[in-house]
């Protein structure tokens, strides 16, 4: 008993000496990480609303699950998944502003499962192919990734039976197992579905007063609709309206031109390229009041941006621009109005032989950061501002069949997404049902037909996402990939 027990002593002498010397610190992490964070921040995929969206998600978990590492006694093991797209550079330049390849990103998925934050570090590090020479300068003995990923947190390595015989667990077989192991459906939502239970009634209260503030303001200004650009938890939506219902009672009269229209909060603050109002969350009340009081100026715009439409519009033959909020990125009206008109320029001068009205019922979308034009599934033309007339002209006369066909069945399909919707809704008891924005229908479709094929109890009363990655949301939202396993 006495040489079993000095055994365990030693055990835990050595273990806590073996932490020590590898201990990284929060800030050190940080800055170990900054190029990760550079190659992947959301604020440089401003013109990829799909690949920012998951960068923004996968920068929450990855955020918690860091704290989780730093906080005193911490155990519980739980592998996380993760997705990137990591801006790509060029190996040969020196510039950092100019070192990112034509092809601007890559998708990198890798799982966590370290315990230690130099070791996570490294795992991110080596997953994304950055250096992890800036780590070495750092004040603790890393040690090469291979030896950081494989060791575990103990000095010694014992035989099999003193497991057995203690009935401690093997970290070791315990890491292995995680590694075999695939998230499912089902024993993810089994592991989560208490915790997302214990959120969504925390919330609740908040949801209700978030659902009345809207229909309050929407009813006093006339509102067609309001909205929010990211997912913000359900406190910091209501704190933006309180924020809008106090400018309401302190300056009535800047509100009178707002009736019909839509108020988008967002990033920054001005009229969208769809017409909608946008509210900076990070503006001040002056700022919000500013936008307002132009609203008469905007409106005068957006006028001359519909008749620039128009004249695009009988150039190339009667196709009709569109401006697509979910899949072009959150463009101003004077950002959009510039981009417009130098297409048009550009095509005026180039005068294409389209026939008028030859291709009437098709629809383009402008784009600023492409270079050859595309068709999309749902049938619009993706057409860059810098493409080549004759290549435009040619590429729609090839695709313009195609794209009368992808229409057809775009309405066809928007059909069966909401019908499986509905469906799924009623099947499972949920309270909703809805997926980001960087989720195709044809994806959506497919996730919900599989999942009309489960048994799920857990989902009674939930709010459901589908998304790209498992998640459980602040507000008790639970996000699942729409290829599930």
């Amino acid at each position: 008993t006495f040489y079993y027990f000095l055994r365990l002593c030693l055990d835990k002498i050595l273990l806590q000496c073996i932490l020590q010397s590898r201990t990284l610190s929060g800030a050190d992490a940080i800055n170990a990480l900054r190029p990760f964070y550079f190659a992947v921040h959301p604020d440089f995929f401003g013109q990829h609303p799909k690949e920012r969206e998951v960068n923004e998600n996968s920068l929450k978990r990855l955020n918690g699950y860091l704290e989780n590492l730093q906080k005193p006694g911490f155990r519980s093991f739980k592998p996380t998944q993760l997705t990137f797209y990591v801006r790509e550079r060029e190996p040969n330049s020196s510039n950092v502003q100019e070192s990112f390849s034509a092809s601007g990103f890559r998708a990198v998925s890798f799982t966590l499962h370290t315990r230690d934050l130099l070791s996570t570090v490294l795992d991110i590090l080596n997953s994304c192919s950055l250096s992890t020479e800036h780590v070495q300068s750092l004040n603790v003995s890393s040690q090469p990734h291979k030896e950081a990923k494989s060791a575990v947190n103990r000095p010694i390595k014992w035989d099999k039976t003193y497991y057995s015989f203690t009935g401690f667990k093997d970290p070791e077989e315990e890491l292995e197992q995680a590694q075999r192991v695939e998230t499912t459906l089902l024993s993810w939502l089994d592991y989560n579905e208490a915790s997302a239970v214990k959120k969504l009634k925390k919330s609740l209260p908040l949801r209700k007063e978030l659902e009345r503030l809207k229909i309050e303001l929407s009813h006093e200004l006339q509102l067609s609709d309001i909205r929010w650009q990211r997912s913000w938890g359900i406190a910091h939506r209501c704190s933006q309206l309180h924020s809008l219902g106090r400018l309401v009672q302190q300056r009535p009269e800047i509100l009178e031109n707002v009736k019909g229209r839509t108020v988008v909060f967002t990033d920054r603050s001005g009229m969208s390229a769809a017409g909608h109002i946008m509210l900076g969350t990070m503006d001040v009340h002056h700022h919000w009041t500013k936008i307002f009081e132009r609203l008469p100026n905007y409106y005068k715009l957006q006028k001359r941006l519909l008749l620039l439409e128009d004249r695009i519009s009988q150039l190339l033959g009667g196709i009709q621009v569109i401006y697509i909020e979910e899949l072009q990125p959150l463009l101003t009206l004077e950002e959009y109005f510039e981009l417009l008109n130098s297409f048009y320029n550009k095509l005026r001068d180039s005068r294409l032989p389209f026939h008028p009205r030859s291709l009437r019922g098709l629809q383009m979308i402008l784009e600023s950061d492409r270079y050859a034009p595309s068709l999309h599934e749902f049938g619009h033309f993706m057409i860059p501002t810098v493409c080549d007339p004759a290549a435009l002209q040619w590429f729609i006369f090839a695709k313009a069949q195609e794209a009368r066909e992808n229409l057809k069945r775009k309405e066809e399909m928007m059909i069966t997404e909401k019908e499986l919707i509905n469906t799924s809704t009623e099947r499972f008891s949920l309270d909703r049902l809805y997926k980001e924005p960087s989720v195709s229908s044809a994806q959506m479709i497919d996730c919900c037909k599989r999942l009309l094929e489960e048994s799920l109890p857990y989902l009674q009363g939930m709010h459901l996402c589908v998304s790209h990655f498992y998640s459980v949301l602040q507000d008790g939202d639970l996000c699942i990939p729409w290829n599930w396993k």
